[in-house]
């Protein structure tokens, strides 16, 4: 009891196409068409729903995850101790980090001995889950509700420490 491999359906809705001559009419298309310019004019008459930006901005969830910060202490020395729990974390593997030893004299820029000499973080690869903010013993990194600037160009996208570091004017008191 051979069974032809061609006519099994897996989900067993299978349809038959059948190869039948169209008509003059459905020749012409002209039901097609005009079934798409009803669709057309269906819709020109709905309120749109693109917004101007800059001009008009979009309201956020509160849980919002947006472009990262990391953050100083309240004396204004980095809190990132280049542990690399973030980039362990990070299922995208966006993050990299490169520790150096604190030199004298430096006290007031990090906090511990160790710090990140270079951290950056790849926001193309990014997928802002927040694992990096959740995985930080020190809570140096932070995902804030500002979005992420367009760029032009690939190497935009790679953010450092001049573009994540938290400036010293905002540090929290």
């Amino acid at each position: 009891m051979a069974t032809d491999i061609k006519s099994m359906s897996l989900s067993g809705r299978k349809i038959d196409v059948s190869e039948k001559e169209m008509t003059f009419k459905e020749k012409m298309y002209v039901f097609a068409i005009a079934k798409g310019m009803g669709i057309t004019l269906r819709h020109f008459f709905k309120p749109k729903v693109t917004i101007m930006y800059p001009e008009q901005k979009r309201e956020f969830s509160p849980v919002y995850r947006g472009r990262h910060i990391l953050m100083r202490d309240e004396n204004g020395a980095e809190r990132c101790t280049a542990c690399g729990l973030c980039a362990l974390a990070c299922p995208a593997e966006a993050i990299t980090m490169t520790s150096a030893e604190r030199k004298k004299g430096e006290e007031n820029l990090y906090r511990e001995e160790k710090y990140a000499s270079v951290y950056e973080i790849n926001m193309l690869r990014c997928i802002f889950c927040g694992l990096c903010e959740e995985a930080c013993p020190k809570e140096a990194i932070f995902l804030t509700e500002d979005m992420v600037s367009s760029d032009f160009k690939r190497e935009g996208f790679i953010y450092g420490k001049d573009k994540l570091v938290m400036p010293l004017e905002d540090k929290i008191h």
